[in-house]
């Protein structure tokens, strides 16, 4: 290991993805049927990944730490799955999806694996259909498309506000149907603790049974990691609160490189803080977006006067609001990307334009969407000349069709109808960019272990572009991990069943076992909960929507003292031999505490803004990201050398030969 080898094919980038197809190694079925596969994640990437891999022969077993696959937190992806079909007719493309990623993710993304995912994009919706994901369809009887930010075509296809919990369904049924047929075993209520090399390759895994509190092997000839993000980090995210990094940070203990830990996205459609009792975020899903108009008062004392109670957002008038998004981005608007929106709302409330009592927030407003539909309907309807309350009232309907699950979300959450006040949002940890080095294959720098979805790094740069998460999930599992696993599996048909009585599996228990009882020894008087929030606000003060040199330092500092007073003084309680989630849990906050340190380190690193990372040094007089593309065209990859602060810095150059490599505007 220690060789950065994308394994990227030759030839034409639209020629690469198929001519790799035609000239790799392939497994017999008969042969498939000797050859054992673990998959860790079961949302999206993993589910769709193992159900795949079943039905074409392979032997699978999947592990959650959630009670069902269905748990995943793929069920919370709201707005819609993107692809190049072009149904409206605007103009889209596979080309155009390739170049909106690219550009989207600020010019720091693997253009191979970009256009393939453009490539495949296409059939994602066609198996989703199949299976009977109920997408939104339009009057014709088309599969209907709304547009997410960063592009200027519609191409996100959507089941109301719940398309990954409709997409994850369909992967689950696909699931179901192999572990019916004893393709896949299921392990629910498990969770990862170490990963298990065999002469250099991974060979299995060590995991807890969260019900007993049992250490299990298992064993397979490849590994599969798809799971998830990393943004639990900052404790406050819009991530379920089991989402952690614990199965990729220990495939990087044992010498998976870990890629662009800093690219971390912050999403600009949150519901804001309203105190330290929170232990989550929700998200409103970036689809508002399309009809919502987002603004702040035009004149800081009417900022002041909403925030001390004294004046409605509904009582100012048109001409004192600053639709800011609209006046700075005139072609994109509201739908600029995310990372944009997210500075763009801070640059407003810091200047003291907030106005929630925090002073941390802006609004999205549906008044006029509600208002233009109403007249819409009420044209097609026949009505003429209908008074404005007729309007309103069918503008609303219209809007609850398409939006009403979330509107009902963030009412039973603020306790405001947004139907007739807009609704409050404000940036949060949404997504992570960064995540183990993958080749082209999708195979991590160990030979047999790859990681799919957002657990790798491989396909939004320094940014993400709505509707790409489960675009990349569904297309890595359904659609490319089964062919690239293939090749590497092809080696494979005369190994054998893959014991777990060797010295490997043997050492690795004893790992695990030891840092357990290192957990459940120390005798300290502070929770996890204690150090997990002390991170998470290091973390969004020093390592958030903005950085710099001093703050990363002491950052590096802060959390690395953290981490020897976690040692010291946690606080465990219960058995370690039976159901304990605090256990969970103090595992966890102990591997944050790790990768902290090492995203800190990363952003230091990288001297230049792009995308989600932006160094408050590297800035436009207008305050947009300031990329060095002469030095840090690159994808970082940390190589663990016993301590974060000693890790190894490999690098990935980035060649772009089919796009130009440009200042990225929405203007």
């Amino acid at each position: 290991m220690g060789v950065l080898d994308s394994k990227v094919p030759s030839g034409p980038l639209a020629d690469k993805w198929t001519k790799y197809k035609n000239e790799i190694n392939l497994v017999n079925p008969a042969n498939k049927r000797n050859i054992d596969v673990i998959v860790v994640g079961t949302g999206l990437a993993g589910g769709s990944a193992a159900a795949t891999m079943a039905e074409l022969g392979y032997n699978v077993k999947t592990f959650c730490y959630q009670d069902s696959p269905r748990r995943a937190h793929s069920i919370a992806a709201q707005g819609g799955v993107n692809a190049a079909k072009n149904y409206q007719g605007d103009g889209d493309s596979v080309y155009r999806l390739f170049y909106d990623t690219v550009k989207g993710g600020d010019y720091r993304s693997r253009e191979a694996n970009v256009h393939r995912l453009a490539e495949v994009s296409t059939s994602i919706i066609d198996q989703c259909v199949a299976q009977g994901v109920p997408f939104a369809r339009e009057y014709g009887g088309l599969l209907d498309n709304r547009s997410f930010g960063g592009v200027l075509v519609s191409r996100t296809f959507y089941a109301k506000g719940q398309t990954g919990q409709q997409l994850l369904l369909g992967a689950y049924a696909a699931m179901n149907r192999q572990i019916q047929r004893g393709k896949i075993k299921s392990y629910t209520r498990h969770e990862m603790l170490d990963l298990v090399l065999v002469d250099g390759k991974a060979r299995g895994i060590i995991a807890r049974n969260l019900v007993t509190g049992e250490i299990e092997r298992h064993s397979a000839h490849a590994v599969v990691l798809a799971t998830g993000g990393y943004g639990n980090l900052f404790f406050l995210s819009t991530y379920c609160m089991g989402a952690n990094v614990m199965a990729a940070w220990k495939a990087h203990k044992r010498g998976a490189f870990f890629a662009n830990p800093c690219f971390t996205q912050i999403h600009p459609t949150c519901i804001p803080v309203s105190g330290d009792h929170q232990s989550k975020l929700t998200l409103m899903s970036e689809s508002l977006r399309n009809d919502g108009r987002i603004w702040v008062p035009a004149k800081k004392e009417d900022a002041e006067a909403i925030r001390a109670g004294k004046l409605k957002p509904t009582e100012l008038a048109e001409e004192d609001r600053d639709y800011y998004l609209e006046r700075r981005y005139p072609a994109f608007g509201n739908l600029v990307p995310r990372d944009v929106a997210s500075r763009a709302a801070k640059e407003r409330c810091d200047a003291g334009f907030g106005v929630n009592k925090t002073g941390e927030a802006v609004y999205l407003d549906f008044d006029a969407a509600i208002m233009r539909y109403g007249r819409e309907k009420a044209l097609t309807s026949g009505m003429k000349n209908p008074d404005d309350t007729t309007v309103r009232k069918l503008g609303e309907e219209v809007v609850e069709a398409k939006y009403g699950n979330l509107f009902q979300m963030y009412e039973k959450i603020v306790d405001q109808n947004p139907y007739k006040t807009p609704m409050m949002i404000y940036p949060a940890v949404h997504y992570t960019m960064g995540g183990l080095w993958v080749d082209y294959n999708l195979m991590t720098s160990i030979p047999g272990c790859y990681a799919a979805g957002e657990a790798n790094f491989s396909d939004h740069g320094a940014n993400r572009l709505g509707a790409s998460a489960l675009m990349q999930g569904l297309a890595d599992g359904y659609f490319v991990l089964p062919y690239t696993i293939g090749d590497y599996l092809s080696d494979d048909i005369r190994t054998g069943p893959i014991s777990t009585d060797s010295s490997e599996f043997e050492d690795a228990e004893k790992n695990v076992r030891d840092r357990i009882e290192k957990l459940m020894s120390a005798k300290g008087e502070h929770s996890v909960d204690y150090y997990h929030k002390k991170l998470g606000k290091i973390m969004w003060n020093k390592c958030g929507m903005a950085r710099n040199e001093k703050e990363l330092q002491e950052a590096m500092n802060e959390i690395a003292e953290l981490r020897k007073d976690f040692w010291e003084n946690v606080k465990v309680p219960g058995d370690a031999n039976a159901k304990n989630q605090e256990l969970e849990k103090a595992g966890r906050v102990a591997d944050f505490l790790e990768l902290g340190e090492l995203f800190a380190m990363d952003a230091f690193d990288r001297n230049e803004s792009c995308g989600g990372h932006f160094r408050e040094e590297y800035q436009t007089p207008e305050g947009e990201a300031l990329r060095d593309d002469k030095n840090y065209t690159y994808v970082s990859a940390w190589e663990y050398k016993g301590d974060p602060r000693k890790a190894k810095l490999h690098k990935e150059k980035l060649v772009y030969e089919n796009i130009e490599v440009k200042t990225r505007s929405y203007k």
